[in-house]
């Protein structure tokens, strides 16, 4: 069964630079396709370029909460870059306290235009939450984030934490670090989420999962996330396979059997 990366960076240049090899990666370990997620308005373009050339990579349009010091997108502007017909969400958004130095309330107020903008253009949300989980989840239930959907990617909080984005009708995605030996509070959030409510993602070029923790990451390796998840439920890979990419298939709006196309 293939395997979607419901979230990665190919644009980022340490994959940018050899994307023909990347692609190829991907085909030979039963990757189908990558969701190539945008970080601020100056590498939509990057990201579109991606989507446009090759048919199994989908893009989004977002500014991540990271970046202070960048162009910042009112709703209007959001909205209109979610037109393009390769984009199939908004974001990654959310907030992210980690290294935050003073007032957080210009992330707060950019993580709403984002929900208002995925309402608005009815596409759903990519959402980022790092030692910020209270308000990110206040923000979502004030905004109506419900109204949108999306996904709580690369998720590394509390069973609470994943229960609450579940009853907004959120999916959530687990990244590499469910594989990582000391992940056992993760490891057991796995375990309890409902297989339909269930992504996998790599965070390329990020966090590569075990047995390639430390080295560059790929979507190549989402395969690896498959396991362990499948390891964890006592269930096949292929099961994983199956629903995870029938999952990323129903909350995009892509017809269930889309990537039989490629």
């Amino acid at each position: 069964m293939p395997f979607v990366d419901s979230h990665c960076h190919i644009n980022f240049p340490e994959l940018a630079e050899n994307v023909a090899d990347v692609l190829e990666q991907m085909r030979q370990n039963d990757v189908v396709s990558a969701l190539c997620v945008s970080v601020s308005l100056a590498d939509i373009p990057q990201v579109l370029a991606l989507a446009e050339q090759h048919r199994n990579i989908y893009a989004s349009v977002g500014v991540h909460p990271d970046y202070q010091d960048v162009e910042e997108p009112d709703v209007t502007r959001l909205v209109e870059l979610a037109q393009h017909p390769r984009v199939i969400a908004i974001g990654e958004t959310g907030l992210d306290y980690s290294r935050l130095k003073g007032d957080p309330e210009w992330q707060r107020a950019r993580f709403r235009n984002h929900i208002r903008a995925a309402r608005e253009c009815g596409k759903p949300l990519i959402v980022h939450t790092r030692e910020a989980a209270a308000d990110t989840l206040r923000i979502m239930a004030e905004e109506k984030a419900a109204e949108a959907g999306g996904v709580m990617h690369c998720f590394t909080e509390t069973w609470e934490v994943a229960e609450a984005a579940l009853a907004m009708g959120f999916y959530i995605s687990f990244s590499g670090i469910v594989t990582f030996k000391n992940a056992k509070q993760l490891k057991e959030v796995a375990q309890r989420v409902p297989l339909e409510r269930i992504l996998i993602e790599t965070d390329a070029p990020f966090l590569a999962p075990v047995p390639h923790r430390g080295k560059l990451n790929q979507p190549a390796y989402v395969k690896h996330v498959a396991e362990e998840i499948a390891a964890l439920r006592g269930i096949s890979v292929a099961e994983t396979g199956q629903h995870t990419t029938a999952n990323f298939a129903h909350l995009f709006g892509l017809a269930e059997n889309y990537w039989q196309n490629y």
